[in-house]
């Protein structure tokens, strides 16, 4: 086998002979094509010489077709007629392939990424709604004919959302309780107002951080895994079986999750509100020197602090619909890959927990309101 080749010879008015030399195939052509292609530009093939030429396949094709722009004159194959039926088969695709098509400019495209992002928040808040009301449906039937909960399912999902979370729960808010009862007893030491520093942590503690700090660490632990488990089932078609055999998804999947956390929240809520006082009383203790008697007696001593205790209690059940009903929707969105399950998993948590924030603004605004 012998490299590609050629030779153009000169002829009047700026035409050329072109003699083709060597096997034109695959890996003969080689950077070949580089230079024919320099050696061709703004010349007009007259003639084609294939008395020298060995083998030919389609990249030796492709290589004179792209060099010559189909220039190559009728009757140059004569002598070579299968490699003119290559070259004509070759010449043909490349001339009516598809061209790239043409790519939008930076002002379209960006304007085109805001609209599909339009389209999809608004496709998203449709199919949220519709949800919502199959939830509601789901949740009148389950209180009508409280025979056919789930009671098992209930249960677990009780215990693997409610009790497996206890510990992290209590960790986590015994330290913001602990942070909390530093800054306060920081800035009112400086004012000489160092004992009121229990009604800070009393009040941040009952009203905000306990509830809001339970609820965001459920949104990362529970929102997931309902999403996880629910998307799972409908990758291996599972909820579909359950709809050929005449289950409910809703009634089987999404109402002991959603009354397993409407339970536990408030429960995890309170256990989180002892913690956080905990890591108060702790912190005024070796602060401040005021030891865990004095710092319960303050508390009793306020008497708005059992308004504050009931103001996070409230929020803790709204919160915990808003949890399950997110993770069960994006659960029930995946369409069937892999990929779709984690992009709904991720949607899931931020979701929740954007709306974990916003309805806390909501609620703070509606007690302002109401004064309480």
């Amino acid at each position: 086998m012998t490299g590609a080749d050629f030779e153009i010879d000169e002829t009047q008015g700026g035409a050329a002979t072109l003699r083709l030399k060597g096997d034109w195939t695959t890996t003969g052509v080689g950077r070949m094509s580089d230079r024919l292609n320099a050696d061709l530009s703004g010349r007009e093939i007259s003639a084609l010489d294939v008395s020298e030429l060995g083998r030919f396949d389609t990249a030796g094709a492709l290589a004179l077709a792209q060099a010559s722009k189909g220039g190559v004159p009728d009757g140059a194959w004569d002598q070579r007629p299968e490699a003119g039926r290559i070259y004509k088969m070759v010449e043909k695709l490349e001339r009516t392939s598809t061209k790239k098509p043409k790519e939008a400019d930076p002002f379209t495209r960006t304007f085109a990424k805001v609209g599909r992002g339009v389209y999809d928040i608004g496709a998203e808040t449709i199919l949220s709604f519709a949800f919502l009301g199959r939830l509601m449906t789901a949740v009148i039937a389950a209180l009508k004919h409280p025979g056919r909960i789930r009671w098992p399912a209930w249960v677990s999902q009780a215990e693997r959302a409610g009790l497996d979370a206890m510990p992290i729960v209590v960790v986590t808010n015994f330290f913001i309780g602990a942070v909390i009862a530093f800054i306060g007893a920081d800035l009112l030491t400086d004012f000489g107002a160092g004992v009121f520093a229990v009604q800070l942590i009393g009040v941040a503690v009952f009203r905000e951080f306990a509830v809001v700090i339970t609820a965001v660490l459920l949104a990362g632990r529970s929102a997931s895994a309902f999403a996880a488990e629910i998307g799972s089932m409908r990758m291996n078609q599972e909820v579909d079986a359950m709809q050929v055999m005449g289950v409910n998804p809703f009634q089987a999947l999404v109402i002991p999750r959603l009354a397993a956390l409407v339970v536990m929240l408030p429960l995890l809520t309170f256990v989180a509100m002892l913690g956080g006082l905990f890591g108060g009383a702790l912190v005024c203790w070796s602060q401040l020197n005021l030891g865990p008697a004095f710092f319960v007696q303050r508390l009793n001593e306020d008497p708005m602090m059992g308004q504050h205790l009931m103001v996070g209690l409230i929020k803790a059940p709204v919160f915990a619909i808003v949890i399950a009903a997110i993770g069960a929707r994006q659960g029930m969105a995946v369409a069937g890959d892999v990929e779709s399950l984690g992009r709904r998993v991720t949607a899931a948590v931020v979701q929740a927990i954007f709306a974990i924030i916003f309805l806390d603004a909501v609620f703070a605004l509606v007690f302002l309101e109401l004064n309480l």
